[in-house]
């Protein structure tokens, strides 16, 4: 039996074309699954679970083995890749979608093998979350932290499925506007505490080029975007952020509070190379030494010494009270 990994993501693997600002480019290998594994695979020992078709480039199945990622669960039937089109303005937070063609992803039914039945981390991908659902319920033990993603279509179309998924996952990842969406809410501090009462130990609401906000049970925390000077292709963006966020947490085997904040940071610095190229191009080039010095530049973006001694803020005496 092969070696059970230390994390299992189920999600798509696509090509897309994208046209941003900056210039267009075509069938660019994408999709959750891929954007997710590739920035985890820096981390730890990472599984797909995914579909592609007869037009899947066997180049790209060797690009993700090569990185070590585990690619049994990629399935290979009859049939077209998903494919995705979509345009950037100068809104880059946000695509419009031109074309869509499900293709063979619009069956995707994901079985696991054995050894996928027993990792310890677990991520959903943005994908039917009845379909997320039944993942979950092929694990054989339930893993240390689950994490799932979600999108307004799945708001809209399968809000009882999602709710109800929700109620048995650790962490969810989604933007502002669907945390609004999700909850009803008129803020994002208000749609947070919505869904942690639903159960969840953490919120992660992205918030593109403004970065990334974690709300705990214990404690709330922001991490801003790296400030880039060119964004070439956000698509990933988010995937990315996924994928650097659990796959830190797995690679130290710790779901603590101060783990969760580092792996927000990790998650912003992975998603920040990801927008700096079109597709996996910058994504799946990195040394040691980049990430590591992308890292420090967060910490620096962040850091300041507080007040020492009890001392205060020098506010003006006539406002004290």
């Amino acid at each position: 039996m092969p070696d059970t990994p230390k994390m299992l993501v189920v999600g798509s693997v696509a090509y897309d074309s994208v046209d941003t600002p900056t210039g267009k480019n075509h069938n660019q290998l994408g999709g959750s699954a891929t954007f997710f594994s590739v920035a985890s695979s820096y981390f730890t020992d990472v599984a797909v679970v995914a579909v592609v078709g007869e037009d899947f480039d066997p180049g790209d199945g060797e690009m993700l083995s090569d990185r070590g990622i585990d690619t049994s669960g990629l399935v290979q039937v009859d049939g077209k890749t998903f494919r995705w089109s979509g345009s950037y303005r100068e809104d880059l937070n946000s695509a419009v979608t031109l074309d869509t063609q499900l293709n063979v992803f619009a069956d995707f039914a994901p079985e696991l093998d054995d050894a996928h039945k027993d990792v310890p981390f677990l991520f959903l991908a943005n994908i039917d979350p009845n379909l997320q659902a039944s993942v979950l319920s092929q694990m054989a033990t339930r893993p240390k932290m689950v994490a799932c993603d979600t999108m307004n279509l799945w708001i809209d179309i399968a809000r009882p499925a999602l709710v109800s998924l929700i109620k048995n996952v650790d962490v969810l990842l989604i933007n502002e506007a669907e945390s609004l969406q999700l909850t009803g809410c008129d803020s994002v501090a208000l749609a947070a505490t919505d869904l942690l009462e639903k159960g969840l130990r953490a919120v992660v609401i992205k918030r593109g080029e403004y970065g990334a906000m974690v709300f705990h049970n214990n404690f709330t925390f922001a991490v801003p975007a790296y400030p880039l000077v060119t964004v070439i292709d956000p698509t990933g963006a988010g995937d990315s952020f996924a994928g650097g966020f659990l796959g830190y947490l797995s690679s130290i085997d710790d779901t603590g509070d101060d783990a969760i904040r580092r792996a927000s940071v990790v998650g912003s610095v992975m998603a920040s190379f990801a927008v700096e190229s079109y597709g996996l191009e910058k994504l799946r080039s990195l040394s040691t030494s980049d990430i590591n010095a992308r890292f420090d530049a967060f910490v620096q973006l962040t850091r300041f010494h507080p007040l020492g001694g009890g001392q205060g803020l020098p506010v003006r005496a006539q406002f004290n009270n």
